[in-house]
């Protein structure tokens, strides 16, 4: 089969995804107030969390706004790197000491803790764009769509190439690219019935020169395009497009006169023409 490469974004044909608004049941309704009172509840303990954290400082920290604090002299650059003077060391020295080994207050940079905030404003837009106010294309929906888009592109590339080629038109490949691809496709869902080199089995011997419907490429492409029922030859106009009918009788017909090992009875008249040819 022919590769496709995904171009461009879009759902074809696809309805868009449910809002959480759309509530159409007391099921909906009910999911709908648990998350808001979820949500009221968790900026509730946020507020009340900050709340203790200031009244602790305060506690703890009595005197701190009467402590007078050294006057920093370092660039914005060591600022944002969170980088001091080897000579402000004894005023980042912390209180406590462990067998006489003293530790810095040096926090994380602000740099860091910069991404590491916005990570998290990040992820609330994202929950709230795409799980909320309006679902977005979350990797099963982009999947689906781009299979669509996949699907359309491989429409409008058999209309424009193969779209042309029919049993009146077609014409012998010879080129190693056309055979190479027609032998890929014979691998894939010939050999049951005529053998991994068309040297027959349920199916007749495609490698000699007897034939039962022709052995022209024309004929080729018209039993493999429509098959022949009474004789369990199936049509593969559903399975294949045009071009790949062409590749498929294109190698089947660069098989003649290889005489593979086990090939079976000749079967049907003896067709005499200058060029290769083959199935039934």
């Amino acid at each position: 089969m022919n590769s496709f490469i995904l171009l461009n974004g879009g759902l074809l044909g696809q309805e868009p995804a449910k809002s959480i608004w759309d509530i159409s049941s007391g099921q909906d309704l009910l999911l709908v107030t648990v998350a808001l009172f979820l949500l009221v509840g968790m900026v509730a303990v946020g507020a009340v969390a900050l709340n203790l954290v200031f009244l602790l400082k305060k506690i703890i920290e009595p005197d701190a706004q009467t402590v007078a604090k050294p006057v920093d002299t370092r660039s914005w650059w060591q600022r944002m790197a969170g980088l001091h003077e080897l000579n402000q060391e004894k005023n980042l020295t912390m209180e406590h000491a462990y067998d006489g080994i003293a530790e810095l207050d040096n926090p994380t940079p602000p740099w860091f803790m910069g991404l590491f905030y916005g990570t998290i404003v990040a992820g609330v837009i994202y929950l709230l764009v795409y799980h909320v106010f309006n679902p977005g294309d979350i990797m099963v929906q982009e999947y689906t769509q781009e299979m669509a888009i996949a699907d359309k592109q491989r429409e409008d590339y058999i209309k424009k190439v193969a779209g042309s080629i029919n049993e009146n038109t077609v014409t012998l490949l010879k080129d190693a690219k056309g055979i190479d691809a027609g032998k890929a496709l014979f691998t894939q869902n010939c050999v049951a019935c005529h053998g991994a080199n068309a040297e027959g089995k349920v199916g007749p011997n495609l490698t000699d020169a007897y034939w039962l419907h022709g052995g022209d490429v024309k004929a080729v492409y018209h039993i493999i395009t429509e098959g022949v029922p009474e004789k369990g030859m199936m049509s593969w106009k559903k399975q294949l497009n045009p071009l790949q009918v062409q590749q498929v009788a294109s190698y089947i017909l660069s098989l003649q006169g290889t005489n593979p090992a086990g090939a079976k009875e000749p079967q049907g008249e003896k067709v005499a023409t200058g060029e290769p040819v083959a199935t039934r």
